[in-house]
């Protein structure tokens, strides 16, 4: 079934949101000014600093929580943490009694599409609202127009628009044709370095690798990509195993790609039965059992000597992940199970947009039997076990969703990534470690951010609820300091209000 599960990956990672009709309810520039006046009425500066007193604060360094505390901000950063009863804050400074709250660092998102193929800004802001709204104050863009993404993070930086920092990759680096779009194809060395030093240039912050790259390409794209000092993610490409990406110098692997495979003991073999020709006049339920099957001897296949071997590489060589289980379980592998219209988050999806996931799930259930829905669920528990297992021999783990394709909620699947973490076996300090600290560290800014600590960057979420107790607690926001300016719950129920009108007359 070699050419419907590329028609699949096609499908869910570069749909964009589609362009929304002008003339009717809340339109894209109106929507965009609503959010705009929201940031000015929320954000205006009034007083000389921010204290947030008697809060318990969970700095995500991995120290446990430490109770009443007092914090004040001070511009962007962190100017003072300590005891409440020995921490003065100063005249004229706005204060909030943050008694029984807890503070966790702001969240990273670090597997995002924000454009997409030319969607207007409104459509933008809607996704920047809701990431803001669910407290992702960073985000690692991984496929867009350069031109794109940079007028974005400009017009963020500047303050036009409210939304996270931006760390972002550019086009993909893929074979012909390319599995999605924006790619540059690269069919020999000599385009691969060519692309690589293209993108450098254009001050992309990581280069990205897909999954239909030749040996030769990928190879190339490594060697360059250290030459010039530019680290490289993505995909594991299909002609290449997990093992020799994270020898090559791949500094993270989405979505899983090749893991499972890497961990087969029949891993060369089921590679060519990947690669070899489908036999003509095939019937679609014969495709589907040939799939069913392959996938069948794959998990059947699992060696955990090979998956040590593997995981030790990954730790020897600095190989992060980020599994991205809400694409990997709402759109990959769909079983009956999945409901969006009873699912609350919908309404703040466009009704155009809700059209295209309906039909997406629809067609992802028709003509699949249940025993291809009960593999599908033993290969996202299996790809948990293996996740676990990773973070107990020490891989590092970034959270990541895959927004914004189909039946992943902007913002709200963080919160999933996260709690899907801790299922895998991480703690919930580790699972928030992912998309906070480690975060900042992949990305090279722990100095300044990514944990609760003096002089860095005030992003942080003020929570009802313990997320140590409870990881589901990082839902329970009870206000989000970005960049050092107060959005209480107030104006956070504001951007949902003004997502939801939107989406409903879209």
């Amino acid at each position: 079934m070699r050419t419907s599960a590329n028609r699949m990956r096609i499908d869910y990672e570069r749909i964009p949101f589609p362009s929304m009709r002008e003339g009717r309810g809340l339109t894209p520039a109106l929507f965009a000014l609503t959010i705009i006046t929201l940031l000015s009425s929320c954000s205006r500066p009034t007083n000389p600093a921010l204290a947030i007193t008697h809060v318990t604060v969970i700095d995500a360094t991995g120290s446990p929580p430490k109770p009443d505390m007092t914090l004040l901000i001070a511009g962007e950063r962190i100017a003072t943490l300590g005891p409440s009863g020995s921490t003065a804050i100063p005249r004229g400074a706005r204060s909030l009694d943050a008694t029984g709250k807890f503070l966790i660092p702001g969240l990273a998102d670090m597997h995002v599409h924000l454009t997409g193929a030319g969607e207007p800004s409104g459509s933008r802001q809607f996704i920047l609202s809701l990431l803001l709204a669910n407290g992702v104050t960073t985000v690692r863009d991984m496929g867009g127009n350069v031109e794109d993404v940079l007028r974005l993070r400009n017009e963020v930086t500047s303050g036009i628009r409210p939304g996270p920092q931006i760390f972002f990759t550019g086009p993909y680096l893929d074979g012909d044709p390319p599995a999605y779009q924006p790619s540059i194809v690269v069919k020999s060395a000599s385009e691969a370095r060519a692309a690589v030093d293209r993108l450098a240039i254009e001050g992309v912050d990581f280069i990205k690798t897909q999954s239909r790259l030749s040996r030769e390409a990928y190879f190339a794209i490594a060697q360059e990509s250290k030459q010039l000092h530019i680290r490289f993610v993505g995909h594991v490409p299909d002609r290449i195993s997990a093992t020799e990406a994270s020898q090559a110098g791949q500094a993270g692997i989405e979505h899983l790609t090749g893991i499972l495979l890497a961990c087969s003991s029949k891993e060369e073999d089921l590679r060519r039965a990947r690669f070899a020709p489908d036999p003509g006049n095939e019937t679609q339920a014969q495709a589907h059992a040939r799939d069913r099957a392959w996938r069948r001897e794959l998990l059947d296949t699992y060696s955990p000597q090979k998956a040590d071997a593997l995981f030790h590489a990954f730790v020897t060589n600095g190989t992060w992940q980020v599994p991205t289980f809400p694409i990997m379980v709402h759109f990959g592998f769909v079983t009956p199970k999945t409901n969006l219209l009873l699912d609350p988050r919908v309404r703040y999806v466009p009704q155009n947009v809700r059209k295209i996931w309906l039909q997406g799930v629809q067609a992802q259930l028709e003509n699949y039997s249940e025993a291809d829905f009960t593999l599908r669920e033993e290969i996202v528990k299996h790809s948990l076990e293996i996740v676990g297992k990773m973070q107990a021999a020490g891989v590092r783990i970034m959270a990541g969703t895959d927004i914004a394709a189909p039946n992943v909620f902007p913002g709200f699947s963080l919160h999933e990534d996260i709690s899907f973490l801790v299922e895998a076996g991480l703690t919930p300090m580790q699972a928030l470690q992912a998309a906070t600290k480690n975060s900042a560290e992949f990305l090279g800014k722990l100095k300044v951010q990514g944990t609760v600590e003096q002089g860095k960057l005030a992003d942080l979420l003020l929570l009802d609820s313990n997320p140590l107790d409870d990881i589901h607690n990082t839902q329970k926001i009870r206000a989000l300091v970005l960049r050092g300016k107060l959005w209480d719950r107030t104006a956070l129920d504001g951007l949902l209000a003004s997502v939801e009108k939107f989406a409903g007359a879209n």
